[in-house]
């Protein structure tokens, strides 16, 4: 699994061949009914056995490498560190343990360390997109209300 300093954005000719690709294999996977496909790769020859869902997660890494974004890959059941938690959510260690305590994020006592779901680390950051989101609408309704902002 990659750390967050080890990702890092697509090179422009990775973005271009990822622009290029990901139509075709939206396009295949148009044609795909069952939970198994076989592809083959052009430079050995050899012929592959994949699960179906395998080239779905092909064609979301082609489009976010195509938008420039970095990408990872981590199982959803994995458990990280504080550490690794607070750089997903770009917050310090400290902060982290706090929102850890106050019962924001669950969380598992693994001899001292504590250790967070992945997936609860991701939930929580959206939500916290979302509410942020929101705060920015309710200044603006309140800015509009009260006549300090046109829309």
């Amino acid at each position: 699994m990659n750390t967050i300093e080890q990702r890092r954005k697509p090179s422009k000719s990775e973005q271009r061949v990822a622009r290029e690709s990901y139509p075709a294999v939206l396009s295949i996977l148009s044609h795909i009914n069952g939970e198994e496909t076989e592809i083959e790769i052009e430079e050995s020859k050899e012929k592959i056995k994949i699960p179906s869902r395998a080239l779905e997660f092909l064609s979301d890494i082609l489009k976010a490498m195509s938008e420039g974004k970095p990408i990872s890959i981590v199982p959803i059941a994995t458990e990280v560190t504080t550490q690794k938690a607070a750089e997903i959510l770009g917050c310090s260690r400290p902060y982290l343990i706090k929102l850890l305590e106050e019962g924001r994020i669950q969380f598992v006592k693994v001899g001292k360390h504590r250790r967070i779901k992945f997936e609860d680390v991701v939930s929580y950051k959206q939500k916290m997109k979302k509410d942020q989101k929101q705060n920015l609408i309710d200044i603006m309704t309140f800015d509009e209300e009260n006549g300090l902002y046109d829309s």
